[in-house]
């Protein structure tokens, strides 16, 4: 095997080397990025237009449309909505799925494996497999059309998620020291408080977020289940698309620029906070000898 040695006082030139499989799947990237980025671009671009035919740039640039649809689709009571039921489920969410996931993670009894695909059944399934008849139960019961029934519609996904997240956080933790604190007289309530909850702080806080993005990124169940005065700004969304009447185009933009802006800001917060390889990996140390 010879090594060829770059001449003194040049540098050596460095080639892209790659299977045509590795380049059919870069250029499938680049081509679904190009298009994403063009898609939009071009809803960007529209929403500070004021008249666009025919050309590779609109006429002239305004901001007028997203004052209009901030008053024509009643964006502050679209937001505190939206805000109301995002709270609301990632609270209860927590509240329930932390305790389950600890029960989980720390007890084995029969039929925890089919509790485990329970539990996953409504992370893996499309929501609106399980959302008609899921809101047909809550109008029957006289839940849905308010807050209380997307709340509890998005309850259905969100606690399985959180359960999903939190054990594998609990799993690495080490049963022997609630052992010790219950062996210094600590109660279960102490303990879950006073060395649990500090320890579980980076897991809840991620599968706070976790949901929240996904609450308000939920289209399916909230659709199916809200009210004239319960629509999120997502389902607001397709209504100003879809419903009868004319608007401008480029109000709708500005709406849809309005909730793609709040989306990555959520998107960036929890890529601040959530490591992504907690959600897919359990790590749990070997058992000592």
């Amino acid at each position: 095997m010879t090594i060829l040695k770059p001449t003194p006082g040049t540098h050596p030139r460095r080639r892209l080397v790659a299977s045509p499989g590795a380049w059919l799947v870069w250029g499938g990237v680049a081509f679904f990025l190009v298009g994403l980025l063009g898609v939009v671009g071009s809803v960007v671009v529209n929403s500070f237009g004021t008249r666009w035919f025919d050309a590779w740039l609109p006429e002239g640039a305004t901001t007028r449309w997203y004052t209009q649809a901030w008053q024509d689709f009643g964006l502050s009571d679209l937001i505190v909505v939206t805000v109301q039921v995002a709270a609301a489920v990632v609270v209860l969410s927590l509240l329930i799925g932390v305790p389950a996931a600890y029960v989980l993670a720390r007890r084995d009894f029969p039929g925890k494996k089919l509790i485990y695909l329970a539990f996953l059944l409504p992370i893996l399934m499309p929501p609106i497999t399980y959302g008609i008849p899921l809101a047909t139960v809550l109008y029957k019961f006289g839940f849905a059309g308010n807050l209380s029934g997307v709340v509890l519609a998005n309850l259905v996904p969100s606690v399985p998620f959180v359960i999903m997240t939190m054990t594998p956080f609990i799993e690495q933790i080490d049963p022997s020291i609630e052992r010790a604190a219950r062996m210094c007289g600590a109660g279960l309530r102490a303990v879950f408080v006073r060395i649990l909850a500090p320890l579980l702080i980076p897991g809840i806080l991620a599968a706070g977020i976790l949901v929240l993005v996904r609450t308000v990124g939920m289209f399916e169940l909230t659709f199916l289940t809200a009210g004239p005065d319960s629509q999120t700004l997502i389902v607001a969304l397709f209504h100003s698309m879809s419903a009868a009447g004319i608007r401008a185009q480029q109000s709708v933009d500005a709406m849809a620029v309005i909730y793609t802006a709040m989306m990555l800001i959520l998107l960036v917060i929890a890529l601040r906070f959530v490591n992504p390889t907690q959600l897919v990996a359990r790590v749990k140390e070997d058992p000592e000898p």
